[in-house]
């Protein structure tokens, strides 16, 4: 019995392995991207938009690279290098080769690509004409270049008229009709909803009926997921007529689940129990972000019981990455950790500092408002980081090139001021993402336990130093505290 239940357990690992094993690859081709790191992402859901990274590779010194996946579904990707990227469809039994033209890596300290996002121009080779990201370029091209060119008869604010909505759908049905991709068919059909119901020519009644009542939830399709999250979008954390948001703010304060899915089932439209608990993590994900009514860890908290009392394993998995997603959010968030390069190029660890306060500024060096701070910095640099202080200050250079800090340090008549720990940040785009550096400078104070004291931190030449939260009681009662130096 015991060999049986071996050999079958075997199998059925055997089985498992062959079913993950990848099924699209992508061969990719660069002009001048040698030696650069590329990256491939997925989003995890619709509603969290929380990334997994599904390969990496080093691009070859012949400007090459090969990534691949799993997938038993058509899914949206996400190539990146550096802080570009690319984003399109992909499908399971596919190869895409991808062709990268040379490109101006150095656009970033040009413009600010975070705030204007520049996309990597992929070209895709020898794509079949009903490929699906052809098709949906087709389809996306005919809806977009029709609304605008008549949006003034479609736009909620003057009137819109139905007969321009139904000219658009028989267009589609003209210029891009249904084909043998089921993927496909249903972005249209989802698409075309959601318009109908955003520009206010159907009810979300009558879509409910249409495209959700009666019928299983495709977690899985995000055209479904979309088409779901517009139609109940604030549709219940502003509250309705059939619960007020002073009602879902008491629950929530409560932390009355219960009563809260209960009462969310007044609505019709909500008496399905699998669509009312995911309706509801819609809600408890928009509440996060009205803190007029909400308080974040309540919030937090009705998400963390809910996904440990659904019975739906899909809830459960968007429960964790809703908190996943929203707990690197908050101001007590524990700090991703890294190690950098120093001037020296000496390996330097966040955990390096840990148990004192770390005052961490990310600047290019070229700048004059990083200077500028950077000079403050040196001002208070004995005050602050002296003799049996608490405080460290660690700047991150943000240069694509390690010679203009080690220039600035080494052989400028400055970098004598600048006396505290200094690190490269090394290519580490996806780090840069993770601390929401957008525009330099930028300035985060770590607490002794490693979490994130603010939201913002201010910079210092607000005057946050002269009274920062790792002042003495004795030190603080000293000098009088303006409300410009209190956070």
């Amino acid at each position: 019995m015991r060999v049986f239940l071996s050999f079958l357990f075997f199998v059925l690992v055997s089985f498992a392995a062959i079913a993950q094993q990848p099924n699209i690859f992508f061969q990719g081709q660069t002009d001048n991207a040698s030696g650069k790191k590329v990256m491939l992402f997925r989003y995890n859901d619709p509603l969290s938009l929380t990334e997994m990274q599904i390969d990496e590779a080093v691009i070859a010194d012949d400007g090459t690279f090969r990534l691949k996946a799993y997938a038993n579904y058509p899914m949206l990707v996400v190539v990146q290098i550096e802080n570009y990227s690319q984003s399109f469809y992909a499908e399971p039994g596919r190869t895409y080769e991808m062709y990268l033209p040379e490109f101006d890596w150095d656009m970033d300290e040009k413009i600010n690509v975070n705030l204007a996002p520049v996309a990597l121009p992929f070209q895709f080779l020898n794509l079949p004409d009903n490929e699906l990201n052809l098709s949906i370029s087709r389809f996306d091209e005919v809806v977009d270049s029709f609304v605008y060119e008549n949006r003034l008869h479609l736009d909620f604010r003057f009137r819109p008229e139905k007969t321009y909505f139904d000219t658009l759908t028989q267009m589609v049905e003209k210029l891009c009709p249904n084909t043998d991709n089921e993927y496909f068919n249903r972005y249209k059909q989802y698409h075309l909803a959601a318009l109908q119901y955003e520009m206010g020519f159907a009810s979300r009644t009558k879509l409910y009926d249409q495209y959700v009542r009666n019928q299983p939830i495709r977690y899985y399709d995000d055209n479904y997921m979309r088409l779901f999250l517009t139609l109940f979008h604030n549709s219940i954390s502003k509250g309705s007529r059939y619960l007020k948001i002073r009602e879902i703010a008491e629950f929530v304060e409560r932390l009355d689940l219960g009563h809260f899915l209960d009462s969310l089932g007044l609505d019709p439209l909500l008496r399905n129990e699998q669509v009312r608990e995911l309706a509801a993590l819609q809600a408890l994900s928009e509440a996060y972000y009205r803190s007029f009514y909400f308080r974040s860890d309540k919030v937090l908290r009705m998400i963390e019981l809910l996904g440990e009392r659904t019975k739906f394993n899909d809830h459960k998995v968007l429960a964790s990455h809703l908190l996943e997603k929203f707990h690197a959010e908050e101001p007590t968030a524990v700090m991703p950790q890294f190690t950098l390069p120093d001037v020296d190029k000496n390996p330097v660890r966040l955990s390096d500092f840990k148990g004192r306060w770390v005052y961490l500024s990310f600047v290019r060096v070229g700048e004059p408002d990083c200077i500028g701070e950077l000079e403050t910095m040196a001002h208070f640099y004995d005050s602050v980081c002296g003799r049996d202080s608490n405080v460290v200050f660690v700047t991150i250079d943000c240069d694509r090139e390690f010679q203009k800090m080690y220039h600035l340090l080494r052989n400028s008549r400055k970098g004598s001021r600048y006396r505290w720990t200094w690190l490269h940040f090394d290519g580490n785009y996806k780090l840069l993402e993770k601390y929401q550096v957008a525009s330099y400078p930028t300035f985060i104070l770590i607490n002794p336990k490693g979490e994130k004291q603010y939201s913002v931190t201010r910079a210092p030449s607000t005057g946050f130093l002269l009274n920062g939260p790792w002042r003495r009681p004795n030190e603080e009662s000293e000098k009088p505290r303006s409300f410009l130096n209190q956070y």
